[in-house]
């Protein structure tokens, strides 16, 4: 749920200033989104910014959003972010270059740090390796399951030119199987097992289905493997389950796949094929 609805028009913070402080963003963020009358504990942080390519006097902001919103007969707890340019005292919630057509919102985000990379999270390639690719995934998206194994596939062949990272990212409102499906993955990569990621794309089932028992028959029967609901329950499966969530959410990802070149968001994802590998 977007809590801060999308605005055609550019809007003005403070006019009577040269210049918004950080403090006047917020507030004024934070004073659209508790409009909302379902909106309520509303807390807003910056979590870095960024100048924009191209846009001369122009930031982009990376805000992280927590709310409480009631939705018919329910209240969730709501973490979210958004991503918002500022210019002197104005602010816009989408920036686009008219000359090159690129659209700001969907090319920018903020860099990775250095934590994420993990030796739990590498899939690929040594740890030293020239570049670093990081890959966001939901095994069930339709695009993810072209993608992630021609390029784990490519990058694999060259270990010293690629490290690959891989996060675990299901889209749960798009298919629910594959929260199920990802936690099993987790649990079976702890295990031990070789080539977890790549064969995750080929188990057969119901993007939609919800239960977890036929959820992991579909797995076992890929993997040749034994796990239940207490394997995908474990601690340290949720701790990691978890901590991918995280790093998605503070790197502004949003959809499948989302690809990190050296750092940097990849909106091509193809930077992989365009460098030179040995």
């Amino acid at each position: 749920m977007l809590l801060m609805p999308k605005l055609s028009a550019i809007l003005l913070l403070c006019a009577n200033v040269f210049a918004a402080s950080d403090a006047e963003v917020l507030a004024f963020l934070k004073k659209g989104i508790a409009a909302n009358a379902n909106v309520s504990n509303v807390e807003l942080a910056i979590n870095s910014k960024k100048a924009v390519p191209g846009m001369r006097g122009w930031q982009a902001y990376f805000v992280a959003i927590e709310a409480d919103v009631k939705q018919g007969n329910d209240n969730r707890h709501i973490n979210q972010n958004g991503t918002y340019f500022i210019s002197g005292d104005t602010l816009a919630t989408e920036l686009v270059n008219v000359k090159t057509g690129e659209r700001y919102n969907d090319t920018l985000a903020p860099d990775l740090s250095n934590h994420v990379y993990t030796k739990n999270n590498l899939v690929s390639g040594y740890t030293n390796a020239k570049y670093k690719v990081a890959i966001f995934s939901d095994p069930l998206c339709p695009f993810c399951r072209r993608y992630v194994p021609e390029a784990l596939s490519y990058m694999s062949k060259y270990p010293r030119t690629f490290a690959v990272y891989y996060f675990h990212y299901p889209l749960p409102t798009l298919h629910p199987a594959a929260v199920t499906l990802t936690k099993a993955a987790i649990a079976a990569e702890q295990s031990g097992m070789d080539n977890v990621v790549m064969r995750l794309y080929t188990v057969d089932v119901n993007a939609n289905e919800k239960d977890e028992g036929k959820i992991l028959d579909a797995f076992n029967q890929t993997f040749n493997s034994r796990l239940g609901l207490a394997d995908i329950r474990r601690p340290s499966v949720i701790k990691q389950f978890e901590f991918d969530q995280k790093v998605a959410q503070s790197s502004m990802v949003s959809g499948t796949p989302t690809v990190f070149f050296n750092g940097k968001k990849d909106p091509t994802k193809n930077k992989y094929k365009v460098v030179k590998a040995n």
